[in-house]
């Protein structure tokens, strides 16, 4: 994680000293779920909805190719329904219903498809996730509904997550764009030894406004 992280920053910094960025904002709704195994079996998920919310830098790189990074609030979470034991949320949970509020960091490429002011993109790369709070609520055999705050720790969940985004959409001259983002969870977002694996896995609309996007001025005066 600590080598990714530094693989991120020097990216930025480097591509921030060599060219004028472009600043803007971030955000939409999105439908989040995960990947959940418990000792290989597959668990059934049903998604929650959420939003995510922040800012992003476009840097030329080269050519039709820029630099993205992005930081946003993200709203994640999921539905489980157990056919085996899970630790946790509990040895007698049947279900977990769960919400995280995590911070995301993204390093980005983007190709631009083509060389209008108005076109179609690409954009991938990999993200850090930081999961501050959440909440969840599940149902027990034959004992009361438990609601309560997630527990991180060595033990218990995660705080620190790795996904893959991947985009495609339209960013037009005005520098407003929308895109369709796919999250990829990479890594366990559980630490508990020999519980289940669960990536997160979300699936949204993002729409984004670049501010300062430099403007051609056509001189229109007689050349004499």
């Amino acid at each position: 994680m600590k080598i990714l992280l530094t693989i991120l920053l020097t990216c930025f910094l480097f591509s921030v000293s060599k060219a004028q960025p472009q600043f803007g904002i971030l955000g939409g709704p999105q439908a989040s779920t995960a990947s959940y195994h418990i000792t290989g079996y597959k668990q059934k998920t049903t998604y929650k909805y959420g939003f995510q919310l922040g800012a992003l830098m476009k840097v030329p790189f080269e050519g039709n190719i820029y630099f993205v990074p992005e930081i946003f609030y993200s709203m994640k979470g999921y539905k489980a329904e157990f056919d085996h034991v899970s630790i946790p949320p509990d040895s007698a949970a049947t279900d977990n219903d769960t919400r995280f509020h995590n911070i995301e960091v993204a390093a980005l490429i983007q190709i631009d498809l083509g060389t209008n002011p108005s076109h179609f993109f690409i954009k991938g790369g990999p993200s850090l996730d930081f999961q501050i709070f959440g909440n969840e609520k599940f149902n027990r055999v034959n004992k009361p509904t438990v609601d309560r705050k997630i527990k991180f720790g060595f033990a218990d969940y995660g705080r620190y997550s790795a996904n893959i985004l991947g985009l495609f959409g339209y960013e037009s001259k005005s520098g407003f764009s929308v895109a369709l983002q796919y999250t990829l969870g990479l890594a366990n977002i559980i630490n508990t030894d020999g519980g289940p694996a669960v990536q997160h896995r979300v699936i949204g609309l993002q729409f984004s406004k670049l501010f300062n996007r430099k403007k051609i001025v056509l001189d229109t005066r007689n050349i004499e």
